[in-house]
């Protein structure tokens, strides 16, 4: 075993994140979309989830991401009451806005791409958070208009010179626009998806010529890279797994993996879990190996998730022959 792995700037800010972020996307609970379908991970329990974040920053956890949306309120509640006591300058906490939301009926309304809406997105924000400031803002709505996110843009720069941000970014996955929000002085991120099964070489290509921190969502496959979602397996009901939208395509109906993607998870598995490191850390070092801007950012709602995560990093970074492998096996895998 490797020592632990080193901390990583947030892009050009001079913010200092651990190489390791947790997603509080889970954490959030039960959630909805108008039609009823599930936009939340099913069920949980508020006390696991708190003694889950208290157990992270004991291991040394120190960037946690969220968004408004979560829960519908609920994940910035959760995360800022397990932050309550804490010295604010030993974490780095993120969130996102743009998605519109009744947190009575916990349900998804819509978007809202205004400057008027970030500002009153944003003080909804920190209020349930707890804090006077959030280091990274991040906007939600991956395929806003260019000239709606120039605006919030300059929107976001007017909230870093009122000291309401530290930071801003783009949650999307078009590094087209993230180059528009990278084009703003205090842009310091993008958060887009990637893990082992699907890269994303242009914007990481992006974010090493930008200077920008590659906020890593979805670094497990939603669940599929942990290894307990086997074939056979299926997602319970509220989980967003268990119906899943048109872009969730590691799933079929009922949560189950689909034939392709468990084939690719087989062909990996090997090099992932070499050297001592389980399933689900052998995917964070391969993003660890494939940029030095890379920062994933896996869900949690346990103690024990928590800490197999938090652990990842004492194996350090994939070498760069099992990156080699890693991609000869997908490739064969097709």
């Amino acid at each position: 075993m490797s020592n632990s792995l080193e901390s990583r700037t947030l892009g050009r800010s001079g913010i200092t994140v651990g190489a390791l972020g947790f997603g509080c996307w889970a954490i959030g609970g039960e959630w909805q979309d108008r039609d009823g379908n599930p936009l939340g991970w099913g069920k949980v329990d508020d006390e696991e989830s708190v003694a889950a974040l208290h157990r992270a920053l004991d291991l040394g956890v120190t960037f946690f991401d969220t968004a408004d949306v979560y829960g519908t309120g609920h994940s910035e509640r959760v995360l800022g009451r397990a932050l309550r006591g804490r010295r604010r300058d030993e974490v780095v906490v993120a969130t996102k806005w743009g998605n519109t939301f009744d947190e009575s009926t916990r349900t998804l309304t819509g978007s809202d791409a205004t400057p008027a809406y970030a500002r009153r997105a944003l003080t909804a924000s920190l209020r349930r958070l707890g804090t006077e400031y959030i280091d990274l803002y991040q906007l939600h709505l991956s395929d806003a208009p260019f000239a709606s996110a120039a605006e919030l843009r300059d929107a976001c720069e007017e909230f870093v010179r009122e000291g309401l941000i530290c930071t801003y970014a783009w949650s999307t996955d078009d590094p087209e626009r993230a180059a528009l929000f990278a084009e703003g002085e205090h842009c310091a991120a993008v958060q887009h998806a990637c893990n082992v099964l699907e890269d994303a070489p242009e914007m990481l290509a992006l974010c090493a010529e930008r200077d920008l921190a590659s906020i890593n969502r979805s670094p497990l496959a939603m669940g599929l890279l942990t290894g307990k979602h086997g074939s056979g397996s299926r997602s319970a009901s509220g989980d967003i797994r268990a119906v899943p939208p048109a872009w969730l395509r590691w799933f079929g109906e009922g949560g189950v993996p689909t034939p392709e993607w468990a084939a690719r998870v087989e062909a990996v598995r090997s090099v992932l879990t070499s050297d001592g490191r389980t399933l689900a850390q052998g995917a964070l070092a391969w993003l660890w190996a494939r940029s030095p801007h890379t920062v994933p950012i896996p869900g949690f709602r346990s103690v024990a998730q928590a800490t197999e995560n938090a652990a990842a990093r004492a194996y350090g970074p994939l070498r760069a022959d099992q990156l080699t492998e890693i991609r000869t096996a997908l490739t064969a895998a097709g």
